[in-house]
């Protein structure tokens, strides 16, 4: 096939419980004639399929998800995503409810057994109260057992299915039949409880897990919402207010001040700031003139201007952003939970050895060998009940993600927490990651005898638009404002006005220079050495000569050099990446210890960059607070978001840092390498239970000593393994991470 005449498209996909359900859809897709390659991502319910139109439909590709018992929604209308984000918020309801039932049903299940099982009539109690919680709240066990069956694989589900099924059916024949046992001189046992409690246990662990996942297109969909619906154009000298759905290209859109850009496209006339941080990162808007770009989802500040539309639709820098974060969510392979990827041999093999214990049985022991046998199978099916194994990672998860939300530190979901203690390489932002993330005034030198003159500096920042004149009003907040006359605005170098006969100038050096305006030699060698340094440079002059140089820089955090030096003493290099310029990037980089860092980079070169070390076996996580860092942050690894940045950043971050203290970065990967130890070590010790209890179960002892297990302890001992795993769990909370 050629891959040019395919094309790509994003399916949400519907019905999936687990990992290997992603797993088998995935399957399915790549299977079919026509389909170059198919990604299914667990994590955000989507499939990203390219295909060759001519050979493979929409209605193919449904249909055969359909046929391996999903569903895919391929409509073309817009609110595909809502509906499947629809769907999936009935999911999450249902299994709520779902969860709550069996646990409430669960509790008088466990009191009764555990105290008063020997009261006859309480044990139609019990099979009355355990039946709604097997067949009705846990049918989908039952439903995905014989959906896996059907395709010959089996996972978590099946053993679920199989072991609560069991457990149900002997007990009920127990119950209903007691003298088949009795008169083979065996007391008969009941384990309602435990198929109950299996039921109960896995609901919890996959609402924790829907929990996590329902907001995964959050992101997305604030990113969507920073275009606005509607504009104003101009159409014979008249304004008009259209949707944006109607612009063309060439049309000529009006700005207005605090008003959001709807499109990409070329200054024509006015001017303005406008608010650049979603695309560059930096805190100080960009001045825009005749002929300068603006781009879609910045916002305009005080200024009206006109431009020119010359990207639209899917072409803006806004939608790039949007479908580099769709790419980079959905291109991830889907995470096959370690559980799962045991439970593919775990599951037969545990079903295979109880029934060649049943059928040794009865060829060893002819005399009682069907009773035995029949016992040691239904033994073996109780005693390796998934509990503990379904157990040994949500309460690590849990664990280690309540001690990181008591520390700051919003991890969103388990896969996060595990691919942290992985990290090699992490790309820090500039502004608002390494330093405060904006301007204020550090340094200032005033002529001798002009300090009296700082009120009119200030009343001639309170007039300004500049966004740098908030630093240096805050920072002569305690001056007397005064009456400034003949004010005005020099667009892209400051401001100047009359007080008395004296004519004030504030703003850059272009502004002094304009009006041969003077400037002492120890103000220029000071100015100069402050530029050096990657300050800003604020002057203050009357008609003849500077009266002041004002520095603004955007100051490093107090905790940001341990946090790098901490990383690297880990054993992870580190990367700084920024939309500033190089002598300013330099600067940081020097103070702060980072050997490695790229200035002028754009939000499609960030994500690029992580690409390339990813390719070189990297396991990268990138640290940001802005919109224009949404795409690298989705296209790591692991997405960190420093907590006072954007929503954007946040929302599609796998961790979110609430102090915005660097610091916190190590810790998240201290904390990551102790939860997953602790998953380990629950996982060990569940497979030690059962590599020490089913060969018990299946009678192993017998011909020693005459030892059969009874399938009460067998239960017993499956509840002990559970709580063993659970307070192993535990222990977590008292380690420390600083």
């Amino acid at each position: 096939m050629e891959k040019g005449k395919n094309i790509k498209n994003t399916y949400p996909v519907l019905g999936m419980s687990c990992a290997s359900c992603a797993a088998r859809v995935d399957k399915t897709l790549n299977s079919l004639p026509g389909v170059y390659q198919a990604t299914v991502n667990y994590a955000t319910a989507v499939a990203q399929v390219e295909y060759n139109p001519e050979v493979c439909s929409d209605a193919t590709l449904q249909s055969a998800v359909q046929d391996a018992g999903y569903d895919l929604l391929v409509d073309t209308g817009e609110d595909v995503a809502d509906k499947a984000e629809e769907i999936r918020l009935i999911r999450y309801r249902k299994i709520k409810r779902c969860t709550m039932a069996a646990l409430l049903l669960s509790l008088p299940i466990m009191v009764i057994s555990m105290f008063f099982e020997d009261i006859s009539s309480l044990k139609y109690v019990l099979w009355i109260l355990t039946t709604p919680v097997v067949f009705g709240l846990g049918r989908e066990f039952y439903i995905n057992a014989w959906r896996q069956l059907k395709h010959g694989t089996s996972n978590m589900d099946t053993l679920v299915a199989v072991s609560t099924g069991i457990a149900y059916t002997f007990s009920v024949f127990n119950l209903l039949f007691p003298d088949f046992w009795l008169s083979r001189g065996i007391e008969p046992h009941i384990y309602f409880e435990a198929a109950s409690v299996i039921i109960a246990f896995i609901l919890l662990g996959r609402l924790l897990e829907e929990r996590a996942k329902q907001n995964t297109s959050t992101a997305i969909k604030k990113l969507i919402g920073l275009q606005p619906k509607t504009v104003t154009i101009i159409v014979d000298s008249d304004e008009r207010t259209v949707p944006i759905t109607v612009v063309q290209k060439g049309d000529t859109i009006l700005i207005k001040p605090g008003e959001r850009i709807a499109v990409d496209g070329m200054v024509v006339t006015g001017e303005s700031y406008v608010d650049e941080s979603m695309l560059n990162g930096e805190p100080v808007p960009i001045h825009k003139q005749s002929g300068e770009k603006v781009f879609a989802g910045t916002i305009n500040q005080k200024g009206t201007f006109r431009f020119i539309a010359d990207k639209i639709g899917s072409d803006t820098m806004l939608a790039q952003i949007i479908r580099m974060v769709q790419d980079a969510q959905g291109s991830k392979a889907p995470v096959q939970k370690l559980v799962d990827r045991i439970a593919r041999f775990f599951v037969p093999a545990i079903i295979s050895i109880s029934i060649i214990a049943f059928v040794a049985w009865i060829f060893l022991a002819p005399t009682n060998g069907f009773t035995n046998g029949l016992l040691a199978m239904v033994t073996v099916l109780i005693i390796a009940c998934p509990c503990a194994l379904g157990l040994a990672t949500p309460t690590a998860i849990m664990v280690g993600i309540g001690k990181g939300a008591e520390k700051g530190i919003l991890i969103k979901d388990a896969q996060s927490l595990e691919i942290a203690q992985k990290i090699d390489t992490i790309i820090l932002d500039k502004t608002g990651t390494i330093t405060a993330g904006h301007p204020v005034v550090v340094e200032s030198l005033w002529e001798n005898g002009f300090e009296h003159s700082k009120k009119i500096l200030y009343s001639l920042e309170k007039l300004s638009e500049h966004p740098l004149s908030d630093a240096v009003i805050k920072t002569l907040q305690n001056e007397k404002e005064i009456s400034i006359d003949k004010f005005e605005n020099v667009p892209g170098k400051g401001v100047k006005g009359v007080v008395g006969y004296q004519t004030y100038y504030a703003g850059n050096l272009s502004l002094l220079n304009d009006n041969h305006i003077a400037i002492a030699s120890h103000l220029q060698e000071l100015a100069n050495k402050w530029t050096q340094e990657a300050k800003t440079l604020v002057w203050f002059a009357d008609s003849t000569q500077a009266i002041a140089a004002i520095a603004l820089t955007d100051e490093i955090k107090q905790t940001s050099a341990e946090a790098i030096s901490q990383l690297q003493k880990m054993g992870v290099e580190v990367y700084m990446l920024t939309g500033d310029n190089a002598i300013s990037a330099q600067t940081i980089s020097r103070k702060v210890g980072i050997n490695h860092y790229k200035a002028g980079v754009l939000p499609n070169e960030k994500a690029q960059f992580i690409k390339e070390l990813q390719a070189n076996g990297k396991t990268v996580g990138m640290v940001g607070d802005g919109i224009n860092d949404s795409a690298a942050l989705a296209q790591a690894d692991l997405s960190i978001a420093m907590g006072q940045g954007s929503d954007i950043a946040v929302d599609t971050a796998m961790a979110t840092i609430l102090s915005s203290d660097l610091l916190k970065i190590p810790e998240t990967i201290r904390l990551s390498q102790l939860t997953i130890k602790t998953i380990y070590q629950n996982l060990f010790w569940a497979f030690i239970y059962n590599l020490i209890g089913i060969p018990i179960a299946a009678g192993i002892f017998y011909s020693v000593n005459g030892f059969l297990l009874n399938p009460m302890w067998a239960s017993a001992a499956m509840a002990f393994s559970s709580v063993s795993v659970v307070l192993n769990s535990l222990r977590l909370k008292r380690k420390r991470i600083e």
